[in-house]
């Protein structure tokens, strides 16, 4: 009787090691986490960093912050007219996009975003409202 209540002791002894070594299902779970302990978080990329060798991004930026376009609009949040990434998410970036925004740019527009019209810019060519519309168009997330 002795030798069985030791047996089943060891055996009980042995099944706690197993189990105590990661010899359940949850290895995997452990190694997973222990692998996202030691790795760096992932920092998002900004626009600038992604785009940064993007002639129609540089160029289209540079032509927005010399503009008057600001006083308006900015990236991430409407002020009198609607944020880039806004008109972003609303057109994709298609030649026919580009074109009708670049020459509601130039002409002015009312009634798309609002009551609040846009200014014409004719003194902007439609080489440079393609360009600062591209640049828009790239801030969709």
């Amino acid at each position: 009787m002795n030798l069985s209540k030791l047996a089943s002791a060891g055996v009980m002894a042995l099944a706690g090691m197993a189990y105590a070594c990661g010899g359940g299902s949850d290895t995997k779970t452990e190694e997973a986490v222990s692998t996202t302990e030691t790795e760096a978080p992932k920092k998002e990329m900004s626009f600038d960093e992604m785009y940064k060798d993007n002639p129609d991004y540089v160029d289209g930026l540079a032509l927005v912050k010399e503009s008057d376009c600001p006083s308006c609009h900015m990236v991430e949040r409407k002020i009198v007219g609607p944020a880039y990434k806004d008109v972003a998410e609303k057109y994709e970036s298609t030649d026919e996009n580009i074109e009708t925004l670049a020459k509601r740019v130039v002409e002015g527009n009312n009634g798309v975003w609002g009551q609040v019209p846009m200014p014409a810019h004719p003194g902007l060519s439609e080489d440079d409202a393609k360009k600062m519309v591209k640049y828009v168009l790239m801030l969709k997330k």
